[in-house]
């Protein structure tokens, strides 16, 4: 909780939650193309319609662009938009930070080993999406 914490205090300066970030910070590959909602969703570890609000709220900062399918007009394509694809790094570099802050005093070994720990847990409790890499 006080890393996160820590972190969304960080990113208040720019505007952006965790939860737009860890959106953002997965569409980031995306970039040169488009993206659905459902994607988004399996990409994040997140409910389509968290999805689909967080969308709204970036659609809403000029973060993402959101288009409809010529073909089917329930389908939706997501982009990042140039201003997102500047502020992902630097949203990035405010992520380095925090953990580096808050983790340094661990040895190599050690962050490998907590790493491998929450690795575990995740997997053990069957989490699709593991929030380290």
């Amino acid at each position: 909780n006080h890393v996160s914490y820590a972190f969304a205090r960080k990113l208040d300066a720019s505007g952006v939650t965790v939860a737009e970030w860890v959106v953002l910070r997965e569409m980031y590959g995306y970039e040169a193309a488009m993206t659905s909602p459902s994607t988004v969703a399996t990409l994040t570890g997140l409910t389509r319609g968290a999805v689909s609000k967080l969308i709204d709220r970036l659609l809403n900062k000029q973060l993402v662009t959101r288009t409809e399918s010529n073909d089917d007009r329930r389908f939706q394509n997501i982009q990042l938009t140039k201003e997102a694809i500047r502020l992902v790094p630097k949203l990035t570099a405010l992520a380095d930070e925090n953990d580096e802050a808050f983790f340094s005093m661990l040895s190599s070994a050690e962050q490998n080993t907590l790493k491998k720990i929450l690795k575990k847990t995740a997997h053990f409790h069957q989490l699709k999406k593991i929030p380290i890499t």
